[in-house]
């Protein structure tokens, strides 16, 4: 059933020392054994962040107890936007002929993940755009992001997480929420630097959107997402 959406939801997990052969995923299985395994997701219920013109998340009991059979059964049905809590945005979403969520490969969701804090500009500055210089400050004490990384970006604002007015900027809803999001994103220009120049597999951030809050163009998702990389968001636990 979840096969055809366009921009699908996702349990996210970073896992270390994995790569591919042959153009299939393949995972280290012993590393993996030995390497702890990180939830990247905020979970889903009553308080689960959605964009401003978004309907809340609604879990829906249909049934829960006692069936005649003698067994118990649960069974309950979900509604929620797409790009509600912590998902991905598949290249469609702002690309059009580009890649929907079923067509994703593994491959580009699976790897060794490269963790930037930016948390201090951006506490500074709800509206702050991560810039080309921040990745290169990194890179100058770090070395050189690999190519075909995920590259996660943490803003600090997952711990603003479940309080929209921290983590938004405004508990405002409809157009007026959207006129009154603050909260930081990655710069186009930063953007268009990390396909051009680093080739990377996934950006992810923990904030609302790869753009920031008073974006109106949403110009890195177009960099990102018609190059066919995918992007996370909403992450927690950077």
């Amino acid at each position: 059933m979840l096969k055809k959406l366009m921009n699908g939801l996702a349990a996210l997990g970073l896992l270390a020392n994995a790569g591919c052969g042959a153009g299939h995923p393949r995972l280290d299985h012993s590393a993996l054994i030995h390497s702890p395994l990180i939830d990247l997701t905020h979970a889903f219920g009553v308080d689960t962040i959605v964009w401003p013109t978004e309907q809340d998340f609604r879990l829906v009991v249909q049934q829960e107890g006692e069936a005649p059979g003698g067994y118990y059964y649960a069974s309950n049905r979900l509604e929620m936007a797409e790009h509600g809590g912590t998902h991905i945005d598949a290249p469609i979403h702002f690309a059009k002929g580009r890649q929907t969520l079923d067509q994703i490969g593994l491959e580009s969701l699976v790897g060794s993940g490269v963790r930037i804090d930016v948390s201090e500009p951006c506490a500074r500055d709800r509206d702050y755009r991560i810039t080309v210089q921040d990745f290169e400050r990194w890179e100058a004490t770090h070395g050189r992001i690999p190519d075909q990384a995920i590259l996660l970006l943490d803003t600090g604002f997952a711990r603003f997480w479940p309080s929209r007015e921290q983590y938004l900027g405004t508990e405002l809803r409809g157009p007026d929420g959207v006129r009154a999001l603050h909260f930081p994103g990655v710069h186009p220009e930063a953007a268009t630097w990390l396909v051009r120049e680093r080739h990377l597999k996934a950006v992810g951030i923990d904030t609302a959107s790869i753009d920031y809050g008073q974006s109106t163009g949403f110009e890195a998702h177009v960099a990102l997402l018609s190059r066919n990389v995918p992007v996370f968001e909403n992450l927690a636990g950077l």
